[in-house]
């Protein structure tokens, strides 16, 4: 199973959602419906799936500003940096894809 995949069966399972209602571009909070409880046992739920360490302050960019640095979220581009910027003000911005992204930079690390 690819990671987008089981990140789309995590999030299913602590919200109570169908996987197909999941997708990449999804966001956790705004669309999803993700509370902070759901936020830390998803946090949780990643780092025993993938046997990583999860920063959930990191993972959720907790604190993230308009001028959010490449080195606060190196599992993130430059282009989505931008587009998170840009959208900070519609609120909470983390979406399905950047948490694949936390996951494989993760991986990659190991």
């Amino acid at each position: 199973m690819n990671i987008l995949n089981k990140i789309k069966q995590i999030i299913g399972e602590i919200l109570d959602l169908e996987e197909q209602d999941v997708t990449a571009e999804s966001y956790l909070v705004r669309e999803l419906g993700a509370e902070s409880i759901d936020l830390l046992e998803l946090a949780a739920a990643l780092q025993t799936a993938f046997r990583i360490e999860v920063n959930a302050a990191d993972l959720f960019l907790q604190g993230a500003r308009t001028n959010l640095l490449p080195a606060e979220a190196p599992f993130l581009t430059g282009a989505r940096l931008a587009e998170i910027a840009a959208d900070l003000a519609a609120g909470p911005v983390i979406k399905v894809k950047d948490l694949v992204s936390y996951v494989e930079w993760k991986l990659e690390g190991q």
